[in-house]
């Protein structure tokens, strides 16, 4: 029998209280397929991840991240993005959204561009490269939020997005059951550019699993722009 990815995925976000219309659950049904085609032969997801660990861990975990990112004129910074989680999956369910992936590892690099060719995307940047790129990825680039699901230590990753907090980007954590050790040890580094600002706990529709959203933002004396005006953040 074969697998209702999208009866599963609309249900799952359903309890989620996130509504996606036929063509943003076609489009993620297509990247789906797409991921599954290019695993056999790529390491992107766990060889042993079934059909629902696919859905669940991958894609409806990418999503919760999205009532996150306001209502318009959001660019998302996707740190060592992966297969594209979590920023591309948004990006095929949310049009008007502006997305920048940073992925050093050239085959996953292919995978991202040969995804945003099939589902047609506009407004994508994918860059071959590291975080600590300055050339590539200049500070002031006005980011709105940042999210890295790759990186595992809280602390480091704010570490590696703190030189972005002067333009007023708000960072999104997403965490496992262990997150209030990570913040405890995070909160001394993050208090120079980034505060904890809203901790979101979800329980995850399909197997239950529990993950924890961090938005952080940044600290009003690293909120001022290069030039001397002001950024808003959304709240």
């Amino acid at each position: 029998m074969s697998f209702d990815f999208k009866g599963r995925l609309a249900e799952g976000l359903n309890r989620l209280d996130i509504d996606l219309g036929d063509e943003s659950l076609d489009s993620l049904e297509k990247y789906f397929n797409e991921l599954k085609k290019w695993s056999r032969r790529l390491n992107l997801i766990a060889r042993s991840s079934s059909d629902e660990d696919i859905l669940e861990k991958h894609f409806i975990d990418s999503l919760t991240i999205l009532p996150l990112l306001g209502a318009s004129e959001a660019h998302l910074l996707d740190v060592g993005t992966g297969a594209g989680f979590p920023g591309l999956v948004c990006k095929a369910v949310r049009d008007d959204l502006k997305l920048t992936l940073v992925e050093p590892r050239q085959k996953k690099v292919s995978f991202l561009r040969h995804i945003i060719r099939i589902l047609e995307l506009h407004d994508v940047k994918v860059l071959n490269c590291r975080i600590e790129d300055e050339s590539r990825l200049p500070s002031t680039t006005p980011f709105t939020h940042i999210t890295g699901r790759a990186v595992s230590d809280l602390k480091v990753f704010l570490g590696m997005v703190e030189r972005f907090g002067a333009a007023g980007a708000k960072v999104i954590c997403m965490k496992g059951p262990k997150w209030q050790e990570e913040v405890a040890e995070a909160t001394e580094a993050a208090n120079k550019t980034f505060i904890c600002h809203n901790v979101i706990e979800q329980v995850l529709p399909i197997k239950g699993g529990r993950l924890v959203l961090l938005v952080y933002t940044p600290n009003k004396a690293c909120r001022m722009k290069p030039g001397g005006g002001k950024h808003s953040i959304q709240r």
